[in-house]
């Protein structure tokens, strides 16, 4: 079962589906502390989605949001927290958490969690695969996009992973709002030097990515050069693909080093 990226979406979910819960937040923070105010987490009788920070503090939290489950409390039950006195916890700092009913008006209060970024990923190979995997615990937008409709996998990606299996994928890319995320990786050398290119001509591309070795860059970039598309463009284009220093070929280690790389590019545009 693919469960949604983030604690809100599933929250909706069990309103909908009328399943209890309760809505652990943090709402005042002063030193230390693992996390700040605003952060929420949602609790029920048999599961736990989101975190105020782990160890104890999230320990006797969720004991105590289900104990108000268990009795029919609706709250709200508000809570001082002194993390080094209180609880062991080397933090230091102090926190007040809030225990309620998860209910309509505390959904409507709860803002959207706003997406990492917007990504356009072409191909549905090994590596395209391990990537959407870790994609699919991650707040972003994603158009997952291949020729082939044999080879995405046969289970459901999660809500926020959209795959387009169309005959010209080159053309989704005049479909991407500007600033979008780029991950080139098909099967075909060809079809990766139509992508490159379209994005490329766009120019307005947050972050390109295309798999391969630096031998594949220099024979792109030296095709580039002849259509004509601006050196400062092109010297943008990130090939290889991944944080740098993580060695191994395998599609799992790949895809770790690829999703940190869209993470670090996205921090630095927010």
């Amino acid at each position: 079962m693919n469960l949604p990226p983030d604690p809100r979406s599933l929250a909706r979910q069990w309103l909908d589906q009328g399943r209890p819960a309760m809505l652990v937040q943090v709402i005042a923070s002063r030193g230390s502390v693992p996390r700040e105010a605003g952060t929420k987490m949602l609790v029920s009788a048999d599961a736990v989605a989101g975190t105020i920070g782990g160890g104890q503090l999230e320990l006797q939290a969720i004991a105590a949001a289900r104990a108000q489950l268990s009795t029919g409390q609706s709250g709200p039950v508000d809570q001082h927290c002194a993390l080094g006195p209180t609880l062991g916890q080397c933090c230091g700092g102090a926190l007040d958490l809030r225990t309620e009913r998860l209910d309509a008006t505390a959904l409507a209060t709860w803002p959207e969690v706003p997406a990492l970024f917007t990504l356009q990923l072409y191909g549905a190979g090994h590596v395209g695969r391990a990537i959407v995997q870790l994609l699919q615990t991650l707040a972003c937008r994603v158009q997952w996009i291949d020729e082939r409709e044999a080879e995405f996998p046969a289970e459901a990606s999660a809500p926020h992973i959209e795959r387009l299996c169309v005959e010209s994928v080159q053309a989704e890319v005049r479909d991407a709002p500007p600033g979008a995320f780029y991950l080139v990786l098909t099967h075909s050398h060809a079809l990766d030097l139509a992508i490159t290119e379209a994005v490329l001509r766009r120019g307005d591309f947050g972050y390109l990515g295309l798999i391969g070795s630096a031998t594949k860059r220099a024979k792109f970039m030296r095709r580039f050069e002849q259509r004509g598309i601006a050196d400062e463009v092109v010297a943008r284009l990130t090939c290889p693909i991944g944080v740098p220093g993580i060695a191994g070929k395998q599609p799992e280690v790949i895809a770790l080093a690829v999703v940190a790389q869209l993470l670090q590019q996205a921090s630095q545009t927010q």
